[in-house]
């Protein structure tokens, strides 16, 4: 059975406590709560915060914008895209527990691309994910992307959150929009 197609529009002010809720749930969820991909291993504390993501709509424009993802009216995923001379950076890639493995986060990172490409005139998609997520790392690669041997320190500044044991990697992933055009 194909997936329920979302309505995907651009983030707006009143979506920011959503948002928040959602990206905490599906990166950092209570004990229970998980969907098949989750950081709650590995990192402690809120992934996000609502000023945080408040900021980031307020942000959006001609080089960036935070996409929701609309079932029935409710809010059940979202993407951050950001381009510049590089290309366009994707993140904050979420889908509500409850609702993953039902070809949303497929849908989401589609219309990501298709944005970043089409808007943004981006040849490149770029994401970075924690190494030793290597469940979510499979899932970018079977979607074309490769990994390019980039290794950066996971953000030190605690804002999104602190590592439980040690540092972590973040893998760099890059994929040719330019290949589906």
């Amino acid at each position: 059975m194909p997936p329920q197609p979302l309505h995907i529009r651009p983030a707006i002010a009143d979506d920011a406590a959503d948002i928040t809720r959602l990206v905490n749930t599906a990166y950092r969820p209570q004990a229970g709560e998980e969907g098949w991909t989750h950081e709650s291993a590995l990192i402690r504390g809120a992934r996000t915060d609502p000023a945080a993501v408040a900021a980031l709509i307020a942000s959006s424009g001609d080089h960036a914008v935070l996409l929701t993802g609309l079932l029935d009216d409710a809010l059940v995923a979202c993407v951050r895209i950001e381009a510049d001379a590089d290309g366009a950076h994707i993140g904050m890639l979420a889908v509500t527990p409850a609702r993953q493995t039902g070809g949303l986060g497929r849908q989401m990172l589609q219309a990501a691309e298709d944005w970043a490409r089409t808007r943004f005139g981006a040849t490149v998609a770029l994401l970075t994910v924690i190494g030793e997520r290597t469940e979510l790392k499979a899932f970018y690669l079977r979607r074309g992307y490769r990994d390019c041997g980039r290794r950066l320190p996971y953000p030190a500044d605690g804002r999104s959150g602190q590592p439980l044991r040690g540092t972590l990697d973040l893998h760099l992933l890059e994929k040719d929009l330019a290949e589906r055009a």
